[in-house]
């Protein structure tokens, strides 16, 4: 199975002035971060607008990241019924992705036992390494650790855990029950460092279309023992992302940056809106604070 372990940005799909997909900026933003030096491209994931994406056009800007791109790249695949996301899976795996990143269905709240048998009777249908994804901002389900256990017991394509309940003792919980079987990553930017130290293997965070160098720096800080760099560059991060995540709708705060980067992504697909003036001057001084502008 192949390991998934460092940054990996849940890069953002950019549209034109008609909301639809901005083909060419895509490609630029493909070796824009990994150029970077992020490990890999997180395809799809909320960042990506995943729900404001048609089937066809979630498999079009699959291919066109596939082919440009020079690392690893993870699908994500959330559909809210099992069919639909096993559908979905196996067309990004005909792609050529190298994994498949999968959220809870987010609309008809499953229980327990449904969650275990939505994510078996994918795995089991499925062959491709599989990264569950636990994102209680958007789904309201926090994935049950139990069910977490079962599942990596069970089916050995299930390779890794994206956690992004920004809560370090989970995350240091599921280090203890399955560390030593799959890849642990961070979800949250603010989490990522003490993470690492209890022994996650990596992070998937939002921050990084934004600061993908300042997030490359701080895991290679971390690698080799720096740990007062690394210290310093978490608190950074921290600060920006409080700003550019957790302040303001995400997905436009995060477009807003990184056209103030001189990147033309556009606006996020309605209902998101343009953010206000106070909130582009926000955006705006963290970026000058932590030296992106």
């Amino acid at each position: 199975m192949p390991m998934f372990e460092g940054v990996f940005v849940p890069h953002i799909t950019p549209f034109d002035d008609e909301e639809e997909i901005n083909e060419e900026m895509l490609r630029d933003l493909v070796h824009y971060f990994a150029d970077a030096g992020l490990n890999g491209l997180v395809t799809l994931g909320s960042n990506g607008e995943f729900p404001y994406l048609s089937f066809e056009e979630k498999l079009r800007v699959l291919k066109i990241v596939r082919d440009e791109s020079p690392v690893p790249v993870i699908a994500g695949v959330a559909e809210n019924s099992t069919k639909e996301t096993i559908r979905l899976a196996k067309e990004a795996w005909d792609i050529g992705v190298d994994a498949l990143l999968i959220a809870p269905p987010y609309y008809f709240k499953p229980d327990k036992r449904e969650l275990f048998a939505h994510y078996s009777r994918i795995a089991y249908e499925v062959e491709a390494p599989i990264l569950l994804y636990n994102v209680p901002k958007f789904t309201t389900i926090n994935i049950d650790l139990d069910v977490v256990e079962k599942l990596v017991e069970e089916h050995s394509n299930i390779v890794g855990i994206k956690d992004s309940s920004g809560s370090i003792g989970r995350i240091a919980e599921l280090v203890r029950r399955v560390g030593d079987k799959i890849n642990i990553l961070a979800g949250t930017a603010d989490v990522m460092y003490p993470s690492w130290m209890l022994g996650a293997h990596g992070a998937v965070v939002a921050v990084a279309n934004v600061a993908p160098r300042l997030c490359v720096e701080l895991y290679n800080a971390f690698l080799e023992k720096r740990y007062e760099r690394a210290r310093k560059l978490q608190l950074m991060i921290n600060y920006l992302n409080e700003v550019v995540v957790k302040k303001y709708n995400q997905i436009s705060a995060i477009k807003e940056a990184m056209r103030m980067l001189g990147f033309e992504v556009g606006y996020p697909r309605m209902p998101a809106l343009p953010l206000d003036e106070k909130a582009l001057e926000d955006i705006e001084r963290a970026l000058i604070e932590i030296g992106l502008l």
